[in-house]
């Protein structure tokens, strides 16, 4: 059965079309109940939301319709997805749902979900979800309604927890931080969580109106951070994403560290802590790295220098969890900024991921450079190809024997990456090489047997 609502990443669309809709949204919540209430006595809800100004009418839909299912329910008001993670763990809640779109413009806006243990849920509690959207509603009587509560420390109690991800032997006094909030959920936040940790902090992209959420600002748009860290002499800056699950940093000298180049930071530290720690013996946890189809060439050879496996997952945080569930392995991410620390939080958490590169700074020494020393991303070619009605771009013998040329030119030093776009009529042509001019010629050449 194939989902109808559910994308990779919770539902998502247009506020006031559908299925982003208030009246859909309470449907969703009463269904959401239902199936809870087959595997719980009486559940309990809690709810996050960011800055977007539909989040309020988002949010009383979800309520009423947990509440008509006699769910109980906890509003948090705006906080990071991943507070909402952290929080229905600590609150021994039944779910967790997050009322965001993440980078998304603010006219835009969506729902997903966690589990009692912070995770996302597996494909099959979708499914029964969405059948349980199509059956009829069935409210509880009024004495069996559920009830609403606030919990009104929600910020307080998530600084705390990003503050013990931070080794307790080391400070971030003396540097000075800039920090992109993105005018979204992280906009009280983050600044609190590096102040307290002692930084000099500079905020930017930390004054919501419901309106400007990732507007010019946050990990879609680093350009404002780097003129600010240019502007204030600051030795970093950190942009989250709207609801601040993603993270882009950038140095004193302006140089932007994309999610591929910071996994590979992360993974390089936890290496030599273990090793450290466990006499020159690694952690079966760190044997290896899980990126995706577009993480860069030059960070697999990297990590395969460092002795680990590296492993590409389908594009999509959810796929890069799933595998490292699988394989027993802490980290793994995507070059957008989606970090997985799994011995730290249980999704993509772009405070904490800071405080993990961070802290490999402080703990060695170094600057993030002097740590990323060596490692140079390869150059992308990224061509889109319009396909046409019926087009099979698979069954495209040209295509196969250019591409096996191009692999077999490249050799170890790029790759090609060929796959329809989800959302457009395209096939995306993308080609990796150790030189920029190599790399054109070949997607060229790849794009030239599909015209």
């Amino acid at each position: 059965m194939n989902r109808k609502y559910f994308g990779t990443d919770g539902i998502r669309g247009t506020v006031g079309q559908a299925p982003i809709t208030p009246d859909f949204v309470l449907k969703l919540g009463h269904a959401v109940g239902r199936v809870l209430k087959r595997h719980g006595v009486h559940p309990m809800v809690l709810i996050g939301k960011d800055t977007r100004i539909s989040g309020y009418m988002l949010e009383s839909a979800l309520e009423s319709g947990l509440n008509s299912a006699g769910v109980d329910v906890t509003l948090l008001g705006p906080v990071p997805t991943p507070a909402v993670a952290y929080l229905t763990r600590a609150q021994r809640a039944s779910l967790g749902a997050v009322i965001s779109a993440s980078h998304n413009p603010f006219y835009d806006n969506g729902i997903k979900f966690f589990s009692a243990g912070g995770a996302k849920l597996p494909d099959e509690w979708e499914l029964e979800v969405e059948a349980a959207l199509a059956e009829p509603a069935q409210w509880v009587d009024s004495a069996s309604l559920g009830r609403a509560r606030r919990l009104n420390d929600a910020d307080g109690r998530y600084i705390e927890f990003c503050k013990s991800t931070f080794s307790t032997d080391l400070t971030l006094r003396g540097m000075k931080i800039v920090v992109d909030g993105a005018h979204g959920a992280a906009y009280q936040i983050a600044p609190k969580v590096f102040h307290e940790l002692g930084a000099d902090v500079v905020a930017i992209g930390c004054a919501p109106d419901g309106l400007n959420i990732n507007n010019g600002v946050g990990a879609t748009h680093p350009e404002a951070l780097v003129r600010a860290v240019a502007e204030h002499k600051a030795d970093y800056g950190i942009a989250l994403d709207g609801d601040a699950d993603r993270l882009q940093m950038v140095d004193a000298s302006g140089r932007l560290y994309n999610g591929d180049e910071l996994l590979y930071l992360l993974a390089a530290d936890r290496l030599a802590r273990s090793a450290a720690q466990r006499g020159g013996a690694r952690s079966p946890q760190l044997a290896g790295v899980v990126g995706t189809l577009m993480t860069n060439k030059a960070v697999e050879v990297a990590l395969r220098n460092l002795g680990l496996e590296f492993v590409r997952a389908k594009v999509g945080d959810r796929y890069v969890l799933e595998e490292l569930l699988r394989r027993g392995w802490i980290l793994g991410g995507e070059g957008s900024g989606h970090l997985l620390v799994l011995d730290k939080q249980t999704t993509g958490d772009g405070l904490v991921s800071a405080l993990q590169v961070l802290q490999a700074c402080a703990d060695s020494g170094k600057t993030a450079a002097e740590l990323l020393a060596g490692v140079e991303l390869f150059p992308q070619v990224l061509l889109n190809v319009r396909l046409q009605p019926g087009q099979d771009w698979r069954s495209n013998q040209r295509l196969a024997t250019e591409t096996s040329a191009v692999e077999a030119e490249l050799g170890d030093g790029g790759r090609v990456l060929i796959r329809p776009s989800g959302t457009e009529p395209l096939l995306r042509v993308m080609v990796e090489a150790r030189e920029l001019a190599q790399a054109k010629a070949c997607a060229e050449r790849l794009v030239a047997t599909l015209n």
